[in-house]
């Protein structure tokens, strides 16, 4: 695992470290698999390999048709 400060993390997804700790920690990054809090500190370290692998999970769009099943198109 690569663990980052907001600061690494803001600089590699090219957003500034406000964002990553304002927006993206408190709506879109879940404690436990996109960071996490070390000895029960504040200090927040982010799992580069689980935050990039949910980025590119989302790519490919997905259609759900009336069977239930997905169409990826």
């Amino acid at each position: 695992m690569t663990y980052m400060t907001s600061e690494q993390l803001a600089e590699k997804l090219n957003y500034t470290t406000r964002y990553v700790r304002n927006v993206l920690t408190q709506e879109v990054f879940i404690e436990g698999r996109h960071y996490v809090r070390p000895f029960g500190r504040r200090r927040i370290l982010y799992l580069w390999e689980n935050i990039e692998a949910d980025m590119f999970e989302n790519l490919a769009p997905e259609i759900l048709m009336a069977n239930g099943e997905k169409c990826h198109g």
